[in-house]
């Protein structure tokens, strides 16, 4: 098979679909590979290692997305990109469809098979290839959210960790999964009052545990959330619901109550977002504010630290990749559940579930298509 590496076209999109090392796999297993021009540059990545490693560079996004087989990427296509969509593609890539109906329709029209690495499921409902970047996206949310409650960029002037004598910040974050521990890890580590709310007792209990009682969890409810985010100084967004549009937990009037200066990061903003003020920015203009509570709604939050992340992401996706290469679309659904789960778009039909019931379409039972 023809396998296509473009370059991504999102706003401050650094990250790359395929390193090297799984250019190398590829071509040793029979495959070609095609790279656009730079394609990793902003990864730390020049096209000379990926020359090396067996791949040929072609200078145009056409000449990648006309040519492969399998197109794999980072981010969602962007409009400029629908034009290259066609039936007998495969795309893998995020794609975060419950939000973008225009992308939805366009996949559907098209007839391209699409594979959303957040919907990828083990049958022990972990998400694998979504949990590397939620795990780069929790940490970089309290960095950011730090960086923010400083004065000059807006916030109410607060030293995350305090200092002896003076109160640390209080750091309240919505979901007790991969974003929320690992966002809790670093909020933790710099010094600061950590709260942690979800709904399930037993992962609060887990997290209890992991900090020894060091953080303070709640059974996630309106009267408790209102309540713990009029004395937040930073309220991180992390639920997730796979395949669906994000809850929206944090109203819009409940702002007013809250401390003018203070930042909300919502890392939910691919699935639409958590909070009902958010809505997506970029890299480019990062922020707004809503009365006077400062928001971050970057919706490809891990393409700020770019090495990191590409590394990160193609450890888990690629032997997705390798499977899909070597036994195509059909059997690599037969031979994997979790790569079953993972289709959105087949034969001009919807077939994941949550994407169809957000916005209100016809779902297909992928089994009844193959």
């Amino acid at each position: 098979m023809i396998i296509g590496v473009p370059r991504e076209v999102k706003d401050h999109e650094s990250r790359v679909g395929l390193v090297p090392h799984g250019v190398s796999a590829l071509v040793e297993a029979g495959h070609e590979v095609l790279v656009q021009t730079r394609a990793g540059a902003l990864s730390s990545i020049p096209d000379e290692e990926y020359t090396s490693a067996g791949a040929r560079i072609v200078p145009t996004a056409a000449d990648v997305w006309n040519a492969a087989d399998i197109v794999v990427k980072v981010k969602e296509p962007q409009p400029a990109e629908f034009g290259y969509f066609r039936p007998s593609l495969t795309l893998f890539t995020y794609l975060h469809l419950a939000p973008l109906p225009e992308l939805t329709q366009a996949l559907m029209a098209s007839g391209v098979a699409s594979i959303a690495y957040e919907t990828i499921q083990l049958p022990d409902g972990s998400l694998p290839l979504l949990t590397p970047m939620s795990e780069v996206a929790g940490r970089m949310s309290v960095q950011i959210g730090a960086q923010y409650l400083e004065a000059p960029n807006g916030g109410r002037g607060v030293l995350l960790g305090g200092v002896p004598g003076v109160a640390p910040a209080n750091v309240v974050i919505l979901g007790g999964g991969i974003v929320g521990l690992n966002g809790s890890k670093m909020a933790f580590g710099l010094g600061a009052h950590v709260t942690i709310i979800d709904r399930n007792l037993d992962r609060l209990r887990q997290l209890d545990d992991i900090f020894n009682s060091n953080v303070t969890t709640l059974a996630s409810n309106t009267w408790t959330i209102h309540e713990a985010v009029k004395l937040a100084d930073l309220v991180i967004g992390g639920v997730l619901i796979p395949g669906a549009s994000a809850p929206r937990l944090i109203r819009r009037d409940w702002l007013k109550d809250m401390r003018a200066g203070s930042v909300l990061v919502d890392v939910a903003i691919d699935q639409g977002g958590c909070f009902e003020t958010s809505r997506a920015t970029t890299h480019t203009d990062p922020i707004y504010f809503v009365d006077d509570v400062l928001h971050y709604c970057v919706s490809n939050m891990p393409a700020a630290v770019p090495h990191t992340s590409t590394l990160a992401l193609t450890n888990a996706t690629f032997p997705y990749v390798l499977s899909l290469a070597k036994k195509g679309l059909v059997q690599a659904c037969i031979d994997s559940p979790a790569i079953y789960e993972g289709v959105n778009t087949y034969q001009g039909r919807i077939t994941y579930a949550a994407v169809a019931e957000s916005q209100g379409l016809e779902h297909s039972e992928l089994k009844t298509l193959l």
